[in-house]
């Protein structure tokens, strides 16, 4: 058991950070074993596909697998349904947003600063 003051919250910290983790696993594998049921009974091929690949996405932001692993999954995921005959269509719905037109602020118009004048030089008389 840790004595430190710091070792304690890491030791606290851990221990969410574990549960967080063994929870989105535990839905990753689950998508996955829906999935490969749905390839074997051909029903809902493309929802089970796009759910799992959705579980292997949060997976990469929670850093719980590499974004090459996950890819590496997708493309499994994707030659498998297409091995089954399932017609893959794109489930999501693409949303254009207009760009955001920001105002340029008010132009203050431009002070000239007056040149600096230089000093005039001394004129020297020959003796």
């Amino acid at each position: 058991m840790p004595i430190i003051k710091s070792a304690k919250k890491r030791v606290k910290v851990a221990r969410k950070a574990t549960v967080r983790n063994v929870k989105t696993k535990r839905s990753l594998k689950s998508a996955l074993k829906s999935f490969q049921t749905a390839i074997t009974s051909g029903k809902s091929i493309g929802e089970s596909q796009s759910k799992a690949q959705s579980n292997l996405d949060k997976a990469v932001k929670k850093g719980i697998i590499s974004k090459n692993k996950a890819a590496r999954k997708k493309k499994q995921l994707a030659s498998q349904a297409k091995k089954s005959g399932a017609k893959v269509t794109a489930s999501k719905k693409t949303v254009t947003k207009k760009p955001a037109v920001k105002k340029a602020p008010a132009k203050k118009p431009a002070v000239k600063k007056p040149a600096a004048k230089k000093p005039v030089a001394k004129k020297t008389t020959k003796k």
